[in-house]
């Protein structure tokens, strides 16, 4: 049998590892292609001049067409001027708002009505609401008191985020304890959190109750200021951000990927052990050699005892199975005076002798040492051939 060297072994080894290396790398070099090609956030997105799909034109064209004055807004200290007391400010691309811009606000008279507002953004406007996860199932019936809710029925709000409700506040279209749309009263206003921007949308008004929901919500005062904030300045503050807030949405799956596709390689290689690797020893000793060296360690240390005990507990193993004994006996002081005296009955020795070769007591000198070996094997040979 040739014997593999190590660079053999280290070869097989890498050609086996290349599939494992293969996968992961096609599992990240999808997880890039998917972050890359999911879409961002239109820069026309709910704003009510645009007629395509996530703009909101149709909207204000109907609030407008129903005698809801409205007014738009590009800036926080133009929605604070013309905000009023029987208000709603609808503030729409909320991750745009700096520090300044959400204590103007705070401050500004009026109900408003957030679109999917961050933590951030929460702890300003909404203190006692908090961010829940994502939603992506169908709304079902409101179960709320919130009349807007009440006349729209089932929305279709597609993907959406979830919120807890405070006590105080009223929540609708829960799923799984939190809510959809929460209205929560914070000093004199009403403040509403809509999870999702798709009721709002031209593409998904005349879906289910999303005209009436979106309806109901801006033109529930005697004017609407539509809040469209543009880009702060580069280096403006816009808060607080967690490294979370800044990861997009794609790139938070990819450690959930990666550890997936690591258990699943873990359980398709533990299905088995690999083939036996044969390694080759440092030297060959021969077993001549090997009872040469123990016997010159025996007489170093003057082990007589010792010696004579490993020759003895040998020759006890040899002979129990041709007395037919079993072989526990070969190693139970209480089958002693048994073994002796089958010995001695096979045997041209008396059982004093067969019980000093078999048992001790320990070798007076080395010429007894040396005299016992032939004493042990005329007494197996003997048995053997009784």
């Amino acid at each position: 049998m040739t014997v593999p060297t190590a660079r053999q072994v280290a070869g097989r080894r890498l050609r086996a590892s290349r599939g494992v290396a293969g996968a992961l790398l096609a599992i990240v070099l999808v997880a890039i292609v998917l972050a890359a090609l999911r879409p961002a956030t239109p820069a026309d997105a709910l704003d009510p001049a645009s007629p395509d799909q996530d703009g909101a034109r149709a909207l204000t064209e109907i609030l407008r067409q129903r005698g809801t004055p409205l007014t738009v807004a590009r800036t926080t200290t133009d929605a604070a001027e013309h905000s009023t007391s029987d208000s709603v400010v609808v503030v729409t691309r909320p991750g745009r708002l700096t520090r300044a811009d959400l204590l103007r606000l705070s401050a500004a008279p009026g109900d408003l009505v957030l679109v999917a507002p961050s933590a951030r953004v929460l702890a300003a406007l909404a203190p006692t609401v908090e961010e829940g996860g994502q939603s992506y199932g169908d709304s079902g019936p409101p179960d709320c008191p919130v009349p807007a809710a009440q006349q729209a029925g089932s929305v279709a709000f597609g993907s959406s985020l979830t919120y807890t409700v405070p006590p105080g506040a009223t929540g609708c279209y829960r799923e799984s304890g939190l809510a959809r749309l929460v209205q929560v009263p914070v000093g004199s206003r009403t403040v509403t959190i809509l999870g999702s921007a798709a009721p709002l949308t031209n593409a998904h008004l005349d879906e289910e109750g999303d005209a009436a929901l979106a309806l109901n919500l801006v033109g529930a005062r005697s004017s609407a200021v539509w809040l469209v904030p543009d880009l702060p300045p580069p280096g403006a503050d816009r808060g607080d951000r967690s490294l979370g807030d800044m990861v997009p949405f794609g790139w938070r799956l990819l450690p959930v990927g990666l550890a997936v596709a690591i258990v699943l390689i873990a359980l398709w290689r533990m299905r088995r052990f690999g083939p036996v690797v044969a390694e080759a020893l440092p030297v060959v000793v021969r077993s001549a050699e090997t009872i040469e060296g123990r016997s010159r360690l025996y007489r170093a240390h003057h082990a007589r005892g010792s010696a004579a005990a490993a020759l003895r507990a040998s020759a006890r193993a040899r002979l129990v199975p041709l007395l037919g004994l079993p072989r526990g006996a070969a190693t139970d002081p209480a089958a002693a005076p048994e073994i002796v005296t089958a010995v001695a009955r096979r045997t041209t020795h008396d059982e004093a002798a067969v019980g000093y070769a078999l048992y001790g007591p320990e070798p007076a000198d080395d010429a007894a040492l040396v005299a016992l070996p032939g004493l042990l094997d005329d007494l197996e040979r003997q048995v053997r051939d009784s």
